[in-house]
């Protein structure tokens, strides 16, 4: 079966402001088109008190012999475009008899990190980078000497300009020694060893990661005889633009078929082709372990700002939350989230445009992939 890419208009109303509404427009487009719900509510609330939950769409067969997933806000504030990916599919396809290929399913995961969507934050509750929680922590945890070297210049005491601007002259004299590719990979590669700074990985799997696990085994993913996922990321390379990240080893299944399905514009850090480095404990990685060479993911990683902008609004973000409970309301704890918010999510309508045609076409060539297969 060819599958074509939507031709609607791009209706850049499936972006939302907040977690809460994201929510609720999520939900509606799901119940609008008939599809299954299912939802995994959350321990903790949001800054309004609001409850927290992962909510989980499915449509087509049961017993469909292949899934695609579009999952949404593993790093929390950055669920902005993931959301408006998914509303805008049920809307595209959903709506369509004929739209899903015979034989595959699309199973739609809304915030998979609502703590760190509702709190706009990249973390989960416990200050977890969900996307360095999938390592198998009955072994040694990874190593990042680089880290250890510079985590008291990453997050300072204080916000001070001096303060800065020392930290500032740390973290560019390890860039100017050891490269910048080298300094990003100390810097967001992962680590387990500072609690309150960037990219840690935590000592557990985290809600989110058990939560992921949960899902997989309800609706059986395992027995599929193949599964995609697209994984919605915002933050690195170009402004607007969506590139597909691979983390599927060289030699394997799944990076074969992602070139095959995704074309050339497929990148893979492992050999540096990628706006992002390798790194430790991926989300990608989990559900390899999971799912074994039935799977083909994909980060789908839209640009906005430079890396030092996302260091720079990172650093406050988490010097904000180490000082203890967070005055939701106070006025620079409103700055501080403006600028995190503003970073991993532009909400510009030419962005907002360019996010939704390459998730369209993403999603298009998932499904011609899957029903290919």
């Amino acid at each position: 079966m060819q599958v074509t890419m939507p031709d609607a208009p791009f209706d850049v109303s499936v972006f939302s402001a907040e977690y809460i509404s994201a929510r609720k427009a999520f939900l509606d487009a799901a119940h609008e088109c008939g599809a299954t719900l299912s939802t995994y509510p959350h321990l903790s609330t949001g800054p309004n008190g609001e409850p927290l939950a992962t909510d989980a769409a499915w449509l087509g067969p049961d017993d469909a012999g292949s899934v695609l997933v579009l999952l949404s806000a593993t790093h929390g504030v950055e669920g902005f475009c993931g959301s408006a990916a998914q509303i805008d599919g049920l809307r595209s396809y959903a709506n369509k008899k004929d739209a899903l290929p015979e034989g595959v399913a699309l199973l739609m995961i809304h915030a998979i990190n609502p703590h760190g969507f509702a709190w706009l934050r990249r973390v989960t509750e416990n200050g977890v980078d969900l996307n360095r929680n999938f390592v198998d922590f009955s072994k040694t945890l990874p190593e990042n000497r680089g880290y250890e070297e510079l985590g008291a210049s990453v997050i300072p005491d204080n916000l001070k300009h001096e303060t800065l601007m020392a930290a500032d002259a740390k973290l560019l004299e390890y860039s100017d020694f050891h490269g910048q590719v080298a300094f990003e990979a100390a810097l967001s590669g992962g680590q387990f060893t500072h609690a309150d700074g960037l990219f840690y990985g935590g000592v557990a799997p985290t809600w989110s990661r058990l939560t992921t696990e949960e899902i997989v085994k309800d609706f059986r993913l395992a027995e599929r005889k193949r599964v995609a996922v697209l994984d919605f990321h915002t933050g690195l390379g170009p402004f607007g633009y969506g590139e597909p990240i691979c983390d599927h080893f060289p030699g394997t299944i799944g990076l074969e078929l992602a070139r095959k399905w995704y074309g050339q514009s497929v990148t893979e850090p492992a050999i540096g082709t990628s706006s992002s480095v390798a790194k430790e404990g991926l989300s990608d990685y989990g559900w390899q372990k999971m799912l074994g060479d039935t799977v083909v993911f994909i980060a789908l990683e839209f640009g906005t700002y430079s890396f030092d902008n996302m260091t720079r609004v990172l650093r406050a973000d988490h010097w904000l939350h180490a000082q203890g409970a967070v005055d939701w309301h106070a006025e620079r704890t409103q700055a501080i989230k403006a600028d995190i918010r503003r970073h991993f999510y532009p909400a510009t309508p030419d962005w907002q445009q360019m996010v939704l045609f390459r998730t369209r076409q993403c999603i298009t060539q998932a499904l011609h992939g899957l029903a290919s297969d």
